[in-house]
């Protein structure tokens, strides 16, 4: 197919996907019955806003609020958060989860300082170019900052689109969403983007909901086709299943004189850019011979231990699991209490971290909530 018939077939497919009076329901619903109250929805800053739009993507709206309103006071402007330290950053996005945003966040707040003198443009194109910021992230952003007419496709709205509108496959496939960024260009308003684009993810984070939605409370009962044909539960399709792969790690857990010995880990990766606790081998794939090494682990951890000092007393601590989007890690931690520590850790990557302040550290979840439990006060006198 030529690139003329292409571009010709897509403007027919998206010339057939328009509709007035799709964006006009949606956008005297959210004015109504719409989310007006959340702490960025006050302000038309694009920092505030493109900090908002990073945090929310993947996660909730009750856990990202208070992550939101801590960086805000820590870094009020975009200059602020671009003179910060990664470690600061991280430590501010700790328990968050997928880091990548939070370095992607701090390289883009040092390049909009660099390359647009602390303003974030309008032009969805150019805020694309930025890290971390998609289509539709750039898109929310210009609309919501600049009144610029974009189209988001998130996941609430491919979830809207494929009930209201029977698309068939799952959204994530080429072709699928291909035919589905038509259709939101297609959809979009001549005018009341703002509220518009407020509308589609209110809709699908409150009543268009993956399991159980509100149907009878929809502004689009009446014209969705999931709903008509009783297929709310089959649409979108389902990404195919993969069997869930398990890894496993085994973390050293090194005490000494009120301080916990650190790992900084490599910037890509599981929690990359986090400190951690150091690890055995690192985190290797789950199989039945992996299992057995676990029982013969204490003398190559032991030996590992006393790298960082002459090791006084070992107790393994009860094992826990972290489960990430693709894979489950089981994790054994082993605590060591240093009777002496050598003067410098083995590499430079390695740090003792005071235990009063484990709870601001740049830690992984996970890392941190056994830290929180294992470092009481008490404790660290006889450590």
């Amino acid at each position: 197919m030529s690139n003329l018939t292409q571009l010709t077939s897509q403007f027919t497919t998206q010339l057939s996907y328009a509709d007035p009076s799709f964006s006009g329901e949606l956008i005297r619903w959210q004015k109504q019955h719409g989310r007006h109250s959340l702490p960025w929805q006050q302000t038309r800053d694009a920092y505030k806003v493109w900090l908002s739009e990073i945090m929310l993507q993947q996660t909730q709206v009750t856990a990202v609020i208070p992550y939101y309103q801590r960086f805000l006071e820590s870094f009020p402007t975009v200059q602020d958060l671009a003179a910060a330290s990664s470690e600061q950053v991280m430590a501010h996005w700790s328990g968050l989860g997928y880091y990548t945003r939070a370095r992607n966040l701090h390289k883009c707040a040092q390049q909009v300082v660099a390359l647009y003198d602390g303003r974030f443009p309008s032009d969805p194109a150019l805020l694309k170019e930025l890290p971390g910021i998609g289509r539709s992230t750039a898109a929310a952003v210009a609309a919501f900052s600049y009144g610029t007419r974009a189209a988001i496709l998130d996941g609430n709205v491919k979830r809207v689109f494929a009930r209201v509108f029977s698309v068939e496959g799952f959204p994530g496939s080429k072709p699928v969403e291909d035919a589905l960024w038509l259709r939101a260009e297609a959809l979009l308003p001549e005018t009341g983007i703002e509220a518009y684009t407020q509308g589609l993810m209110d809709l699908g984070a409150t009543l268009c909901t993956r399991s159980s939605p509100a149907c009878v409370r929809c502004p689009f009962q009446q014209r969705c086709v999931a709903y008509a044909t009783g297929r709310t539960a089959e649409l979108p399709v389902r990404k195919p299943k993969k069997q869930q792969r398990e890894k496993q790690a085994v973390m050293l857990v090194v005490l000494h004189e009120g301080q916990v010995l650190l790992e900084q880990r490599p910037d890509s990766g599981i929690w990359g850019g986090l400190l951690s606790l150091p690890e055995l081998d690192g985190m290797r794939d789950m199989d039945e011979d992996n299992e057995a090494e676990l029982a013969d682990a204490f003398p190559e951890v032991t030996r590992l231990a006393q790298q960082f000092g002459d090791v006084a007393s070992i107790e393994a601590l009860p094992p826990f699991a972290h489960v990430f989007t693709h894979f489950k890690l089981n994790v054994t931690p082993i605590q060591f209490n240093l009777a002496k520590r050598h003067v410098q850790v083995a590499e430079d990557r390695h740090v003792w971290y005071p235990a009063q302040q484990i709870d601001s550290a740049p830690l992984p979840a996970p890392v941190k909530k056994l830290l929180q439990s294992l470092l009481a006060p008490s404790l660290w006198s006889a450590s």
